[in-house]
C-alpha cells in the first residue's frame, strides 16, 4: 500500500495543483462555501489518497439500526465516498455489506476496513472470526484489517502471525493496528510478516497526538483518525468557531480539513444525509497558515475514548 504518500498539506499532487491554480475547475466556485447540492459535484478522484486509501471515509460506530446503516453507506458511496470503516464489535458488518451492495459503485472501487475485537485476537480466533466478518460483509476480501486494541487476547506473535496468514491468502489486502502506542507499532512492524500500513487512533484538533504522528511517519505507517470531531466537542471551541465563520463552513469541515492537511485520514461517523454531505464538502476547504497556527495553539488533550484497558492507562 505504501506507494504515494501525500504531501505535507495532505493532498496528492493533482489536488494540490488544482488548489493552487486559480484557473483550474474545482467542483465549487468557492472553496468551503458550497451549497448543499454541491457535494454531488465533487468527483471521488478529488479525494486525496494516502496511497490507495482515500483520506476521507465514513465511520459506522454506533450505527446499529440495520436499515439506517445500509442506507448511510449507500448514500455515502453514491455521494462520492470510497472508504468505509466498520468493526466486529459494531455489530453492523452485515448492514455495511448490504449498503455496499446497494450502492451504484463497484466493490473494487471501495476501500473497506474492519477490525478484530480484543476477545478474538488469539491466533485461531483471528482466522475464524475474520472469515465470519467477510461472510457478514458479503465480500471476498477487505482492504484493511485492524487489530482493534492491543488488549485481552492480543499476543503480538500469535495475533500477528494470523493476520499475516490472512494477508498471504488474499483475504486481507493490508494489515493495520488501532489504538497502538508508538512502541507497540514498532513491535508490530518487527513481528508481522505483512507490512503494518496504518494505526487508527483518536485524533482531532483537541487531541493532536503530535508524538504519535511523528513516530508513525518515521516508520511509514499511515495515521487514521477516529472520532475526528471529538464526538461533537469541536463545535464548542472558540478557535474552531472563528475559523468556521471565516470560511463559511461548519466546525466539522474545519476539523476534517485540518486532519487532511496534516496528512491524516479521517473516518467521521455520520448517519444522516446532511452530515454525510457536510463532511464530504470538507474536501473543498483549504485552510491558511493563520488557521493552522490557531489550531496548533489549542491546549487540550482530553480523550473522548479512554477505556481502562487502553495501553496508555
Amino acid at each position: 500500500m505504501r506507494v504515494h504518500r501525500p504531501s505535507r498539506c495532505g493532498c496528492i499532487s493533482s489536488v494540490c495543483a488544482i488548489i493552487g491554480n486559480p484557473n483550474a475547475l474545482w467542483p465549487s466556485d468557492q472553496l468551503g462555501g458550497m451549497d448543499s447540492t454541491d457535494a454531488d459535484e465533487i468527483d471521488p478522484d478529488f479525494c486525496p489518497t494516502d496511497d490507495s486509501m482515500p483520506m476521507l471515509g465514513l465511520g459506522t460506530w454506533e450505527n446499529t439500526d440495520a436499515e439506517q446503516c445500509a442506507e448511510s453507506v449507500r448514500f455515502a458511496l453514491e455521494t462520492g465516498y470510497r472508504h468505509i470503516d466498520t468493526a466486529q464489535i459494531y455489530n453492523n458488518e452485515e448492514a455495511v455489506g448490504e449498503g455496499i451492495a446497494r450502492a451504484d459503485v463497484d466493490r473494487e472501487d471501495v476501500f473497506l476496513a474492519t477490525k478484530i475485537w480484543t476477545s478474538n485476537l488469539a491466533h485461531d480466533d483471528v482466522l475464524s472470526t475474520a472469515r465470519e466478518s467477510l461472510s457478514r460483509l458479503g465480500v471476498g476480501y477487505v482492504d484493511l484489517l485492524y487489530v482493534h486494541w492491543p488488549a485481552e487476547a492480543y499476543e503480538p506473535t500469535e495475533t500477528l502471525s494470523a493476520f499475516s496468514k490472512l494477508h498471504e491468502e488474499g483475504r486481507v489486502r493490508n494489515v493495520g493496528v488501532s489504538n497502538f502506542q508508538p512502541e507497540q507499532v514498532v513491535e508490530a512492524i518487527d513481528i508481522c510478516e505483512a507490512p503494518i500500513v496504518a494505526n487508527q487512533v483518536e485524533l482531532h484538533p483537541l487531541l493532536q497526538q503530535e508524538q504519535l504522528r511523528e513516530a508513525c511517519e518515521q516508520y511509514d505507517v499511515s495515521v487514521v483518525a477516529y472520532s475526528p470531531l471529538a464526538r461533537g466537542a469541536v463545535f464548542e471551541v472558540d478557535v474552531l468557531n472563528e475559523i468556521a465563520a471565516k470560511h463559511g463552513v461548519s466546525e466539522a469541515a474545519v476539523s476534517l480539513a485540518w486532519l487532511r492537511e496534516q496528512g491524516v485520514t479521517a473516518i467521521p461517523k455520520a448517519t444522516g444525509e446532511d452530515h454525510i454531505r457536510d463532511n464530504w464538502e470538507s474536501l473543498a476547504l483549504e485552510l491558511d497558515q493563520e488557521d493552522h497556527n490557531a489550531i496548533a495553539s489549542i491546549d487540550r488533550t482530553k480523550r473522548e475514548v479512554d477505556p481502562s484497558f487502553a495501553p496508555w492507562n
